[in-house]
C-alpha cells in the first residue's frame, strides 16, 4: 500500500475552495445548459414534445439517480484515502464503484416497465403521454453510462482534480447539444426525429463521458502512480463499506427526486398553462441553480479531505465558506428573476408561447419566478450542506431527514392540493417553497451541531495500532 506522510498545513480558504469548485460549477452548468438547450429545441419543434420532455426526463432521472449517487459516493472514499496519502486506496475505492456500476446495468434496464406504468397513470393527455413513453424508453439506455461516469469521475473529483471532469463533460455535453440540434430538426443530412432524436443524442453523450474517463484512468501515467490495473478487483471489505455508507446517499437521491417527480407529474394535470409555465420555470431554475450542485460536490470533497487529515475544524470552516459563496451567487441570480422575467420567457417563444394565451402564460411564469427567487437561498443551503455532510459520511441523517420532509410534507401536501382540494398552481408552488425552506434550515442545523465530526468512515479507530511505550533502563 502506497501511503505518503501527511504534513499539517494551514486552512486553504476560498482559494482552495474555488480551485476545486470552479471546474465542478462549470461542469454542472454545462449539464444544465445541455438540458436547457434540449428543452428549448423541443419547444421550437413542438409544444407537445416540450410538455413531454420534463416529466419523462425527470422520471428517467428518478430511476437512475440512486445508482448514480451510490456509485458517486466513491468520491468520498477517494477523498479520505487521498487525505491519508493512500494512493492505491484511491484506486481500490474506484474499482468498487466500477464493479457496482457494471452490476447495476441490468437492474436499471429492468426498471423501464415500472417507469412506463407511472407515466400511464399520471393522467396526461394521449398525445403528450405517447411522446413521454417514447422519450423515456430511449433515455433508459443512458442509465448505465451515467452510473459508470459517476464512479470513474470520483477518482478525479475525490483528489480535487476537478478540471479533468470539467473538460471531459464539456466535450460530452457539447457533443450531446450538437446531436440534439441535428437529430431534432434533421440538419446536415440527419433525419428529423423530434423528441426521439433528443433521446438518442443523450444516449450517445452519456456513454462518451465514461469512455473518456476510462481512457485517462487506465492510462500509463495514472496506472504507474496508482496501480489502477492491479487494483481493479473486488475488495469485499471496501465494497461492503461503500454500500453501507453509499446506500443511504443513493436512497436519499432517489426518494428526493421521486418526491419532486410526483410534484411535476401532478402539475401536468392542472392544464396547459400551468404545465407549460412550470416547465419554463423549472427549466430556468435548472440552469440557474445547477452550479450549486457543483459547489455541494466541492464541499463534499474538501470536507472529506480535511477529515482524512484529521482536521475537523477546518472541514467545518470549509462547509460554511462554501455556503457563503453559494448564497451570494444565488442571490444575484434571484434578482434577475425579479427584474428580467420577460427575458426568460422570450427564450421559449414559438410553438409553446403561441399555443396558449400569452398574457396568462406571462403572468403565471412571472409569479413562479418570484417563488424561485425566494427559494434560492434555502436551496443553496440544502445542496451545499447536504454535500458537506455526505463528505463526512453522515449519509444516514441526510437520508432520514430529507426523505421524511419530502414524503411527509411535499408529496402529502401536493396530493391534497392537486387531487383532493384541486387548488391552483400558485398554492402548489408555494408548498414546494416551504419544503425547500425546511430542507435548508434542517441541514444548516445538522451541520452546525458538529455530530458528523465523530464518523469514522475508513474505520481507522478500529484498525489503529498503538505503538508500545518504550521502557527506560
Amino acid at each position: 500500500m502506497d501511503v505518503e506522510k501527511i504534513e499539517a498545513r494551514p486552512f486553504g480558504g476560498w482559494r482552495e475552495l474555488m480551485k476545486v469548485a470552479w471546474p465542478l460549477i462549470i461542469n454542472s452548468g454545462a449539464f444544465a445548459l445541455l438540458n436547457f438547450c434540449d428543452r428549448i429545441f423541443l419547444s421550437w419543434h413542438s409544444e407537445a414534445e416540450f410538455r413531454a420532455s420534463l416529466p419523462a426526463g425527470i422520471l428517467f432521472f428518478t430511476m437512475v439517480c440512486g445508482f448514480m449517487a451510490l456509485a458517486g459516493f466513491t468520491n468520498t472514499f477517494v477523498a479520505q484515502f487521498w487525505g491519508t496519502g493512500d494512493k492505491e486506496g484511491c484506486a481500490r475505492a474506484t474499482a468498487q464503484g466500477i464493479i457496482f456500476s457494471i452490476l447495476s446495468l441490468p437492474i436499471i434496464m429492468a426498471l423501464t416497465p415500472v417507469g412506463l406504468w407511472i407515466l400511464r397513470i399520471s393522467g396526461h393527455g394521449a398525445e403528450v403521454l405517447a411522446l413521454e413513453e417514447e422519450y423515456f424508453k430511449i433515455l433508459m439506455w443512458c442509465g448505465g453510462g451515467m452510473t459508470l461516469s459517476s464512479a470513474l469521475s470520483s477518482f478525479f473529483s475525490g483528489r480535487g482534480k476537478t478540471s479533468v471532469i470539467m473538460g471531459c463533460n464539456i466535450f460530452a455535453n457539447g457533443l450531446n447539444i450538437l446531436l440534439n440540434y441535428l437529430l431534432i430538426f434533421g440538419k446536415w443530412g440527419f433525419p428529423e426525429m423530434g423528441i426521439a432524436g433528443a433521446g438518442w443524442a443523450t444516449v450517445i453523450g452519456s456513454w462518451t463521458s465514461p469512455l473518456i474517463f476510462a481512457l485517462i484512468y487506465f492510462s500509463k501515467p495514472i496506472n504507474a502512480q496508482f496501480k489502477t490495473f492491479k487494483n481493479l478487483r473486488f475488495d469485499p471489505w471496501l465494497f461492503k463499506r461503500m454500500i453501507r455508507f453509499g446506500l443511504p446517499s443513493g436512497l436519499h437521491w432517489f426518494l428526493d427526486v421521486a418526491a419532486f417527480t410526483i410534484f411535476i407529474l401532478l402539475v401536468g394535470r392542472m392544464g396547459p398553462v400551468a404545465h407549460i409555465a412550470s416547465n419554463i420555470a423549472l427549466s430556468i431554475s435548472l440552469i440557474a441553480f445547477m452550479p450549486m450542485i457543483g459547489m455541494g460536490m466541492a464541499a463534499s470533497i474538501l470536507v472529506g479531505q480535511y477529515l482524512g487529515r484529521n482536521e475537523p475544524d477546518y472541514a467545518e470552516r470549509m462547509g460554511w465558506l462554501a455556503l457563503k459563496v453559494g448564497v451570494v451567487y444565488i442571490a444575484c441570480i434571484g434578482v434577475t428573476f425579479l427584474i428580467f422575467p420577460e427575458f426568460y420567457i422570450n427564450v421559449f417563444e414559438g410553438n409553446v408561447a403561441g399555443s396558449v394565451p400569452f398574457g396568462e402564460l406571462m403572468k403565471t411564469v412571472r409569479i413562479l419566478l418570484v417563488i424561485l427567487a425566494l427559494w434560492g437561498v434555502s436551496d443553496a443551503a440544502a445542496l451545499i450542506l447536504s454535500g458537506a455532510l455526505k463528505g463526512a459520511g453522515d449519509t444516514y441523517f441526510v437520508l432520514y431527514f430529507q426523505s421524511a420532509v419530502a414524503w411527509g410534507f411535499l408529496v402529502l401536501g401536493q396530493v391534497l392540493i392537486v387531487l383532493v382540494f384541486k387548488l391552483n398552481i400558485y398554492v402548489s408552488w408555494v408548498w414546494t417553497l416551504l419544503y425547500i425552506t425546511l430542507l435548508g434550515v434542517g441541514f444548516s442545523l445538522r451541520f452546525r451541531s458538529g455530530r458528523w465530526k465523530n464518523i469514522d468512515l475508513l474505520d481507522r479507530r478500529a484498525t489503529a495500532v498503538v505503538d508500545p511505550i518504550p521502557i527506560e533502563h
